[in-house]
């Protein structure tokens, strides 16, 4: 009798098969718990999102040209700098808070080093950035290239205009580069873990809509003065094949997915918009060849709007 009750009492007898299986049907039951967890939307992030690259990003070059040439010194960082660096410390720290609260755990090497690679992207760009917005000041245009600017083209020894280019190259492919293919593909990853198994809860609140307007105009306003309408492009598709794909899985778009979506379809609109608009504008056709015709906004500004102020 003793030995039989000290079987029953071993985690491999029979008699603790009963209890082995109630524990398995509790993490069974987690898992599946997890599995169906929707996070709410996000309004603090969205909000804080959206207003922070309005106010750092869109209007660190506005701020540039308000405030007096006294206070910030062409051979001193400019306003428009000072916001940059907030850019540059604020937007990581929203991204890694943004992931914290997906509903899949997600890689977290790859979300470190695209942090890393996007927060020096970014900072690279600060440089090239600020020295070509304090080329305006001296007649700089940004609708023509670096070769065929007033200032530029007379500069002694030609040698300058090679480090002028590759400033620019810094500033307009390398950093570009560095700062927006780490972004986009956090969303990315982020918007993958945005799918729910419930109908119901794929519905946007009302704050949701209201942001999407100022959201999908700001990402406008990134591919066109970014000139990355390629790496949006590849990652609108990559979004919708996203959903398709989890559409015949019977999953669904929760409120963060939506707003995300919504927010990158309004911006191909309203790239569709600009580019018909200006499509034959010589002056930016030139400046702009090839098969992907995107204008940038500073380049309309100091064409048609710079000289007639």
């Amino acid at each position: 009798m003793e030995a039989a009750a000290r079987r029953r009492q071993q985690p491999g007898a029979a008699g603790a098969q009963p209890g082995a299986s109630f524990l398995q049907g509790r993490h069974s039951s987690i898992k599946a718990d997890e599995a169906d967890h929707t996070a709410p939307f996000h309004l603090d992030l969205w909000f804080y999102f959206t207003l922070q690259n309005w106010v750092l990003d869109f209007g660190r070059p506005i701020a540039m040209l308000v405030f007096p040439l006294q206070w910030f010194p062409l051979n001193k960082p400019s306003v428009g700098d000072y916001f940059h660096m907030a850019y540059n410390v604020i937007t990581p720290f929203l991204l890694l808070k943004l992931i914290e609260r997906s509903p899949r755990t997600l890689p977290r090497s790859v979300i470190y080093v695209s942090i890393i690679i996007f927060i020096m992207g970014a900072s690279i760009h600060l440089v090239g950035d600020s020295v070509n917005h304090r080329l305006l000041f001296s007649g700089y245009q940004h609708h023509l290239s670096v070769r065929e600017n007033p200032i530029i083209k007379n500069l002694k020894p030609e040698t300058l205009i090679d480090s002028f280019e590759l400033l620019y190259y810094y500033d307009e492919y390398l950093g570009h580069s560095m700062w927006y293919i780490p972004f986009f593909l956090i969303l990315v990853m982020y918007f993958s873990g945005c799918f729910t198994a419930s109908k119901a809860q794929s519905v946007m609140p009302r704050p949701a809509l209201l942001l999407v307007a100022p959201s999908g105009l700001y990402y406008w306003y990134l591919v066109t003065e970014g000139q990355i309408f390629i790496l949006f492009i590849f990652t609108f598709f990559a979004m919708l094949a996203l959903v398709l794909h989890q559409k015949r899985r019977r999953l669904f778009l929760d409120s963060n997915g939506l707003f995300l979506f919504y927010s990158f379809a309004l911006t191909l609109l309203l790239v569709t918009f600009w580019v018909a608009w200006l499509w034959n504008d010589p002056v930016l056709r030139k400046k702009y060849p090839g098969v992907i015709y995107v204008p940038e906004p500073w380049a309309f500004y100091t064409l048609h709007v710079s000289s007639e102020l």
